[in-house]
């Protein structure tokens, strides 16, 4: 059996390529759940690229969003790629937010929850910044299955290596379960805490269009593939081009589920 690989997050193109692309639609249906009201002041806690962030931007007519992230990478990244003047990023530690109590109206989080150390400290983070009666929120996807293009990676890894079966991301990230983050809101001393669905498609033209972004080394499931030998990477490459074949060189249609959470401060 291996340790994990280290991740890297540091390239947000690649990023962008790998799994970025898909957190939009997803960011744009937790929203519509969230349905906030116009003019508040939002926090955006591991920002990433700044999906989430644009998404806000676009849909809920914010006074404000600050993002943060731990990555230089990604933060540059979201820097480049959104000029609003309502927005700005920085980096910084989830865990110990550089913010006063009480100074945001809503503070979210997108599909970072799981990669933090300590949970209970970033949601207890997001909670002490956020203004009484304000909302805490958060999504991840789910790994056991309902993300389908990360479930067919790791079962085919899984099936080339099965002495890596505890890297799959299912085995490291139990919390990415309704009772798990439902548990977690309330230990944070949040009220009304509620879970729902979030699924959304994701079509890839081609294998290549699926296969590509997994060599980008961005992400836990690429810093996986880029930490085995070259020969380990063609048979997961082999296993899932048999996997998913549909119609030569033809559209994959999969789905992919996130699970959505939110309290009040």
């Amino acid at each position: 059996m291996r340790r994990a690989a280290a991740e890297g997050w540091d390239f947000g193109d690649a990023y962008e390529r790998y799994v970025g692309r898909w957190s939009r639609p997803v960011a744009m249906e937790f929203l519509r759940w969230l349905s906030p009201s116009p003019g508040l002041a939002w926090a955006d806690v591991g920002c990433g690229t700044g999906a989430l962030a644009s998404a806000i931007l676009t849909m809920c007519e914010p006074s404000l969003v600050s993002g943060i992230d731990s990555s230089e990478g990604l933060v540059s990244g979201a820097r480049r790629r959104i000029s609003d003047p309502r927005a700005r990023f920085e980096t910084g530690d989830a865990t110990h937010l550089p913010w006063d109590s009480a100074v945001w109206d809503t503070t979210v989080s997108g599909l970072v929850l799981n990669f933090v150390r300590d949970h209970d400290a970033m949601v207890g983070e997001m909670a002490r910044v956020t203004r009484p009666g304000g909302s805490v929120a958060a999504y991840v996807w789910d790994y056991a299955g309902g993300m389908q293009m990360m479930r067919h990676f790791w079962d085919a890894a899984v099936a080339v290596s099965p002495g890596d079966a505890t890297l799959d991301q299912a085995e490291r990230f139990p919390l990415c379960q309704p009772g798990p983050l439902q548990a977690l809101f309330e230990r944070a001393g949040l009220k009304a805490v509620a879970v729902r669905a979030i699924e959304i498609p994701t079509v890839f033209q081609s294998f290549d269009d699926f296969w590509t972004p997994f060599l980008g080394r961005t992400g836990a499931d690429p810093s996986y593939l880029a930490s085995v030998g070259g020969e380990v990477r063609e048979r997961i490459r082999r296993h899932l081009a048999s996997r998913l074949a549909s119609t030569p060189d033809g559209p994959i249609a999969l789905t992919a589920r996130a699970w959505a959470v939110q309290g009040v401060v």
